[in-house]
């Protein structure tokens, strides 16, 4: 005859069986009830698992005990997501199931000790079952640590499991002391834990069940052993084949690795200064094809980085092909890889270096789509981890550099904010750091192209200021200490690009002191460069950008000299790079201000070479692209739109329709905002306009302080 365990006995008071004829019929009468929060399921899914397949000794199978026929198993183990079924009423049937129960597990933790639900079926439990049923599986928190001020937050047994139930089912101010298994991590570990709950459920000692279990162990061990001696003959020689397999993947693997990590530190730091791209880009994809047969989550954190900085430098590429949006993708791809490594190890400088480069180039892509919010918002986190890095490591000068680009990026912010004279003071600062630095490696190449850099940042704060004298000196400063390095045989490509912005803004400047010849002299020493650097790769779209736009200014100043057919070749050339550059990617704020000048260039050329109607449908164009630009300083955005009216005026003027020509004007003037710090060329243009409307005082009001400070308009 088959032996059980003794179940809980029914109450057949007059009150229990009208209570139980509310209860639906449970045909499945259950070990145990686990009652606990769905936010620990992880850990009731498992000892449900280990509670269900448990075997129970044989010795102790049989037994009788306190707490009845020790069982064979303990199925079924009774949980309500696993084992309801969809009735109507999940209360009545989780009622049913507890009634139906010999004990009750409770898995206490914080989250269980405020779920009304757990401490329901606790409560129902207690009120019909001696108090030595409930048992507690402690997973996090602290037993009765609501009785200690300051640490109630840390309480885990639920109320109805912290206190004692009378013989009416009752809640007394008794302190109940359940037996408790601690899950903790810092607690008995899960085996003995489990092993506790069971032979609480046994009525057996922990060390017999602890003993018995082990010997088992140890005798299913030893089955183990015998039948694995019969197979270390034919397994050994396999074992010596794996090995030596498992080594030549393994030499092969730190080969593959090696040649990754030359490739992307020597050979790429080879190729970058002589700028071709396809090498470049080259390096970047054999990476990544490499790590592409590789599952990126398990990517030690080596690989992890190497893939990241291929991804950065293939990013770089798509950059400056004109890729934008290629470019970004990649950049956020490598971003989440360095992101992933700064958090397996944040206090790594050189991981927080790598997280920074990717965290600066999102914002340097959205200042280029003229989003300057989200361009301040990247560049702040990447003052930040440099702050980081040096806060690390304060002695490395790397770092320290790290944090004088931050510094200028937050310069080129607030040139963007019109606070003009406080980038001026930013980049002051930050060349005199570097400064400083060279004095301790004066070969640095990184540090002679950042100065220059920051040189031509304080050149246009001093512009934007009034202040040309200073943004001439400053300029020609520049374009000296970079000639310098050039002679001495650096033929960096970084230095010849910077090299091509310095004579295009001196001759911008020059034009502005009256100079116009001393300014085209200076933009075709920038076209120069430029040529040069394009005959290396043509398909760099950040050149010809450059080139474009150097083109554009010569052929504007050599037409306000009147020398139009050289003007019309360079303009024409201009307009041809600006219309590539465009069809690549209309959203570059850059490339769509190319498309506007060149426009209106073309305009001023056909009213120069008479042709009216062109002029008039040029001018027209130019004042759409001009309304659609959007540079990321919404003031200048205004000032642009005015120049388009100005010029449309103008045409209207030549065309002989003096009323359109004003109300053109008039429009112009409207666009310019009020109480702005205005720069010289901007002052200029409200000038010029209150010139056109007739009201003389104002513009000769406006163009006394532009003489003041020697500006001298060329339009």
């Amino acid at each position: 005859m088959t032996k059980h365990s003794r179940l809980p006995e029914i109450d057949r008071t007059p009150a229990a069986d009208t209570a139980a004829s509310r209860v639906p019929r449970v045909r499945t009468r259950y070990y145990a009830f686990l009652s606990y929060s769905h936010q620990d399921k992880a850990l009731a899914d498992w000892l449900h698992r280990e509670l269900e397949r448990f075997r129970v000794p044989r010795s102790l199978a049989g037994r009788l005990t306190a707490n009845g026929v020790v069982p064979r198993r303990l199925a079924p183990i009774f949980r309500d997501q696993q084992d309801l079924s969809a009735g109507a009423d999940l209360g009545e049937e989780i009622k049913a199931a507890l009634a139906a129960s010999q004990f009750l597990i409770v898995l206490c933790s914080p989250t269980a000790a405020t779920s009304r639900w757990t401490n329901a079926e606790i409560e129902s439990f207690k009120r019909t079952r001696p108090e030595g049923c409930v048992l507690a599986a402690v997973v996090a928190g602290e037993p009765f640590a609501s009785d200690i001020p300051g640490r109630e937050a840390e309480e885990c047994f639920p109320p109805a499991l912290r206190y004692k139930y009378d013989r009416r089912g009752h809640q007394t101010t008794k302190r109940a002391e359940p037996l408790a298994a601690d899950f903790r991590d810092s607690g008995e570990g899960q085996r003995i834990a489990l092993l506790k709950l069971i032979a609480g459920m046994l009525g057996v000692g922990l060390d017999e069940l602890v003993q018995r279990h082990t010997t088992r162990r140890h005798r299913q061990l030893a089955w183990l052993a015998t039948g694995s001696l019969a197979g270390m003959a034919v397994a050994s020689a396999l074992a010596v084949t794996a090995i030596q397999a498992r080594d030549a993947a393994r030499d092969q693997r730190r080969e593959a690795e090696g040649l990754v990590a030359f490739m992307l530190g020597d050979l790429k730091d080879k190729l970058e200064p002589i700028g071709r791209l396809d090498a470049l880009d080259g390096v970047g994809s054999r990476v990544l094809a490499y790590y592409s047969k590789q599952d990126a989550s398990e990517l030690s954190d080596a690989a992890l980085i190497q893939r990241a900085r291929a991804l950065s430098l293939t990013a770089q590429v798509a950059y400056l092909r004109g890729n934008m949006e290629g470019a970004q993708r990649l950049y956020r791809e490598a971003m989440a890889g360095t992101g992933e490594a700064v958090s397996r190890s944040p206090e790594d400088p050189q991981r927080l270096f790598d997280h920074a480069q990717n965290v600066f180039w999102i914002g340097e892509l959205a200042r280029k789509r003229g989003e300057t919010n989200k361009a301040e918002a990247a560049y702040r986190e990447y003052k930040h981890l440099a702050d980081r890095m040096v806060a690390i490591d304060p002695d490395n000068l790397k770092w320290r550099m790290e944090v004088q680009y931050a510094r200028e990026n937050l310069g080129i912010v607030l040139m963007s904010q019109r606070r003009f004279a406080e980038a001026r003071a930013q980049f002051s600062a930050v060349a005199s750091a570097i400064e400083s630095m060279r004095i301790i490696d004066p070969d640095s190449k990184e540090y002679q192209v950042e100065l220059s850099n920051d040189y031509g940042w304080l050149a246009d704060a001093n512009k934007a200021l009034g202040r040309i004298d200073d943004s001439i000196a400053v300029r020609q400063r520049q374009v000296a200490y970079l000639d310098q390095f050039i002679a001495a045989g650096n033929s960096d490509v970084a230095l010849q690009q910077q090299l091509i912005v310095a004579h295009q803004a001196l001759g911008v400047l020059f034009a502005s002191r009256g100079q116009p010849e001393r300014g085209i002299d200076q933009y075709r020493l920038a076209l120069r460069r430029a040529d040069d650097l394009l005959a290396v790769e043509p398909n760099n779209r950040n050149w010809r950008d450059l080139s474009a736009a150097v083109r554009l200014e010569l052929g504007r100043n050599l037409l306000a000299l009147g020398r139009t057919g050289e003007a019309a070749q360079e303009i024409a050339s201009g307009c041809r790079i600006a219309a590539d550059l465009r069809a690549r990617d209309p959203n570059v704020a850059r490339w769509r201000s190319l498309q506007t000048t060149c426009l209106s260039v073309r305009s001023r050329l056909a009213l120069a070479s008479g042709a009216s109607a062109q002029a008039a449908t040029l001018a027209t164009l130019a004042l759409r692209a001009a309304r659609s630009e959007r540079t990321g300083d919404s003031i200048a955005d205004h000032y642009i739109v005015a120049a388009a009216y100005r010029l449309l005026g103008d045409v209207q003027q030549r065309n002989g329709d003096r009323q359109a020509a004003v109300a053109s004007w008039s429009e112009g003037l409207q666009q310019l905002p009020r109480n702005v710090t205005e720069r010289p060329w901007e002052i200029n243009e409200r000038a010029e306009l209150l010139r056109r409307l007739g009201r003389a005082d104002e513009a000769r009001a406006l163009a006394g302080r532009l003489a003041a400070i020697g500006f001298k308009s060329s339009t």
